[in-house]
């Protein structure tokens, strides 16, 4: 299982094969835990919603489809939504402790092969860099409602902008970026 792409992986699952499951989520959980522990700023609540996302990836491995996309981002992509429905549902800002905000960067690398490493990384410098191309205004909104799970309406009243300008501010900067990172 060790050699069989992510991808791979997840759609072994959707056939209900637990060994890949197990493998992928070995392959994969640490960087999950560090998209959700940056959002929910708990190690508790990040370690309760991984496990949430990995119940729902099992259960719906079958809807993902390889020609849309990497199987790490169809995965990112469930934590990142079940992130926003906690801190939706909780309305309260939580705390990261010091202790805990050291282990991310210990945790988040563990088991992950350098080459897909490299090639993340590489993917990464790209977004950055096409970041950089939108507007301040684009940028603080994308970065707000994609890292910190900010809906259009949170946004509109955090940045004191009307609810129509922000969307039109995330709307034109996500098109920017599907541009950028297409050339």
């Amino acid at each position: 299982m060790a050699t069989q792409s992510r991808e791979q992986l997840l759609l072994a699952t959707a056939r209900g094969d637990a060994a890949a499951f197990e493998a992928l989520y070995d392959a994969t959980a640490a960087q999950l835990f560090a998209v959700l522990l940056r959002m929910l700023k708990r190690q508790d609540v990040a370690e309760e919603a991984l496990q949430d996302v990995f119940v729902n990836v099992w259960n719906k491995a079958d809807r993902y489809r390889e020609s849309q996309g990497k199987a790490l981002t169809w995965m990112t992509s469930i934590a990142r939504n079940r992130a926003v429905d906690i801190l939706r549902r909780s309305k309260r800002e939580v705390s990261l402790e010091p202790k805990e905000a050291e282990q991310i960067p210990a945790d988040s690398a563990q088991g992950i092969d350098p080459e897909v490493w490299a090639d993340e990384a590489a993917s990464a410098q790209r977004l950055l860099h096409c970041l950089e191309e939108l507007t301040p205004n684009q940028q603080r909104s994308i970065r707000l409602a994609f890292f910190d799970g900010f809906s259009h309406g949170e946004l509109a009243e955090s940045l004191g902008t009307p609810l129509g300008t922000v969307k039109s501010w995330v709307r034109r900067g996500l098109e920017h970026l599907r541009d950028c990172l297409s050339r």
